[in-house]
């Protein structure tokens, strides 16, 4: 299995969602940022790149929050959370075709989201929010 990283970004008690791309597997559902960790790259390394890349944000991780298996049993999922720093939401269009800040409770209100995402979103997203 190959490493991933998801990007837990939260500023003002709201977390990123970004809507995937039509083009991109899992068109149209909602997640957090999200990537594929490069051969050499750090975890931490890639949150900052993907965070960059995909929506413009200029964020500090701060620490790995929840591990779990893509459902297709690609990657390995590291959730990290990090706080937003800096810049305005400026879209890879290729990549995402929307992105929003969301209270817990609009997230877990969310459809189209992908199963293994809405069960960090009951068990460590409250919690996270919280001690923002």
């Amino acid at each position: 299995m190959l490493d991933a990283i998801v990007a837990v970004i939260i500023k003002d008690e709201k977390t990123l969602l970004i809507q995937r791309a039509p083009t991109v597997r899992g068109g149209g559902y909602w997640a957090p940022v999200s990537g594929e960790v490069e051969p050499g790259e750090s975890q931490e390394a890639a949150v900052a790149r993907e965070a960059m890349e995909e929506v413009g944000l200029t964020v500090r991780p701060v620490r790995k929050v929840w591990e779990n298996i893509s459902s297709r049993k690609t990657f390995i999922l590291h959730w990290w959370l990090a706080d937003y720093v800096a810049g305005e939401l400026v879209l890879e269009r290729k990549e995402v075709s929307d992105a929003r800040w969301l209270t817990v409770d609009e997230v877990r209100r969310l459809d189209s989201t992908f199963e293994g995402d809405r069960e960090f979103y009951r068990k460590v997203l409250p919690s996270l929010v919280r001690e923002k």
